[in-house]
């Protein structure tokens, strides 16, 4: 394969359309994960691989096609997908274009595709709207492999029956059918941590609330892909061929990658991205075990359902350094939450965080406002919740049309207004523009959230619990940030 590069994967910039200017200090920098994934599945198979990751360098779409066309690379794919999946998709895909129109003119012989979530979700939308060669629908692995093989024989790709592409002939659409999925997660390598700068990414603020000014050393891993659940608002299946389940990396393997990440990097803040971390208690317990054993000192953050916990559980957790449990809560009211296919009730939520807290782990409660059922009396209910259980941080989110959701083709058949450029679909941009719900306009939805965030971050007892547990410094911290006023078009 001599010294030409095979494949230049691409980790969109769009840090300021979806943060706005929260994005230069208070947003997390993640690593991009996907791009990790795929480049070590394809390299392992004697690919010459390299990865631009142009949201952490905070490149411009010129800078990044100037940089691709650089390399030279045979095929460059820009993975559309971020360490949280729903909401990191969708909102790059502006920039996504950007580059794309930029790279066409600079280097129009270069071959390109993308993949993620957003092109998983509208594969055809997405191949019509965008100037790219190719749309590598799903997890991305085997498609990806076969098409550098094709495009290496350089015969016409028509010729190969590749699953899970899709691309033009003249004027036609063509498709073929999905690609399998792994099925034994223990086959993929580790993710090409050495193809990534590590000294550049950053932990969410709150994350580091016991050393907020420690908040580099920071990964993520998966340890699991997909969700056996099916909230109506996600559009997680679109990567997994629309259909729910869960695949497990086994707990030696996952182990053997946090090693690597301590040892070479000297990880300390670590994020575990599963969709739903806490699931199998035997697996968790087993996971945690390993980590104890090494006595490694790590803060590491986990997403889990109200239902999933129990109390041996969560100390077990706590021992092996899961000092941040996030529990989706969505809304306090039940018809509310019933309305997205999320059901539990008031006890089992209140019966959860009793335990969390018994076990030494900070909350953060992730809400969203303007579901379909909300109204202002049930979003009052929602905040107020919120600041009764008084949680070491919360997420308010906005409901969201994603693409491959269930809200998102409900919004289509009903006619109801969604944004018109993608980055109209971010939580904190200028261009935020949510769902209206049954009962209330997208902007009183937004003028609600804002001023809930406000509200609740600013409430005396919640600061009294944060310096008690944090420290003066992290208030400090806290009141600085609310000096962000986040500018809203729609308001």
């Amino acid at each position: 394969m001599g010294n030409e590069l095979d494949l230049l994967l691409i980790n969109p910039g769009a840090r300021s359309q979806v943060y706005g200017k929260l994005g230069s200090s208070l947003s997390g920098i993640e690593p991009p994960i996907w791009c990790g994934l795929i480049a070590g599945f394809i390299r392992e198979k004697g690919y010459s691989v390299k990865i631009i990751d142009a949201e952490a360098e905070n490149l411009s779409p010129e800078d990044t096609a100037a940089k691709i066309s650089e390399y030279n690379p045979h095929l460059a794919g820009i993975v559309v997908l971020g360490s949280n999946p729903s909401a990191s998709s969708t909102p790059k895909m502006t920039a996504v274009g950007e580059v794309l129109r930029a790279l066409k003119k600079k280097a129009p012989h270069i071959k390109t595709f993308l993949s993620g979530l957003h092109p998983s979700a509208l594969p055809e939308q997405t191949l019509k709207e965008e100037k790219v060669d190719f749309i590598c629908q799903g997890e991305g692995f085997y498609t990806i492999l076969q098409l550098l093989e094709a495009l290496g024989k350089s015969k016409e790709i028509t010729d190969y029956n590749i699953n899970g592409l899709w691309y033009r002939k003249g004027e036609q659409v063509i498709s073929n059918s999905p690609a399998p999925l792994i099925e034994n997660l223990d086959e993929l390598p580790f993710v090409a941590w050495d193809l990534l700068q590590m000294n550049i990414y950053r932990a969410h603020n709150w994350h580091c609330f016991d050393h907020i000014d420690q908040r580099d050393r920071y990964a993520v891993i998966y340890t699991s892909f997909g969700c056996p659940f099916n909230c109506t608002y996600c559009n997680i299946h679109a990567m997994y061929n629309d259909k729910p389940g869960i695949r497990y990396r086994c707990a030696e393997k996952i182990v053997e990658e946090i090693d690597y990440l301590v040892q070479k990097y000297k990880i300390n803040n670590l994020k575990i991205l599963d969709e739903l971390f806490v699931l199998n208690t035997d697996r968790v317990m087993r996971i945690c075990d390993l980590i104890i054993q090494r006595d490694y000192k790590l803060n590491i953050w986990v997403y889990a359902r109200v239902d999933t916990v129990n109390e041996v559980l969560l100390k077990k957790m706590k021992q092996a350094g899961i000092n941040w449990v996030a529990f989706g809560f969505e809304s306090a009211s039940n018809q509310v939450r019933n309305g997205v296919s999320k059901k539990f009730n008031h006890d089992t939520v209140k019966k959860a965080i009793e335990m969390t807290r018994a076990a030494g782990i900070n909350i953060i409660g992730n809400f969203i406002f303007g579901l379909p059922d909300d109204d202002i009396e049930t979003m009052r209910e929602t905040l107020d919740m919120a600041k009764e259980f008084n949680f070491e941080y919360v997420n308010f989110y906005t409901a969201m049309a994603y693409p491959g959701s269930q809200l998102y083709h409900e919004a289509l058949k009903g006619g109801i207004k969604l944004p018109e450029q993608w980055h109209g679909y971010s939580q904190y941009g200028e261009d935020t523009l949510p769902m209206p719900t049954k009962y209330l306009s997208a902007a009183e939805v937004l003028i609600f959230r804002d001023n809930a965030f406000m509200e609740y971050l600013s409430n005396p007892k919640y600061l009294e619990m944060i310096r008690d547990k944090f420290g003066q410094s992290v208030v400090e911290h806290i009141k600085s940030m609310l000096k962000h006023k986040i500018h809203r078009k729609f308001v």
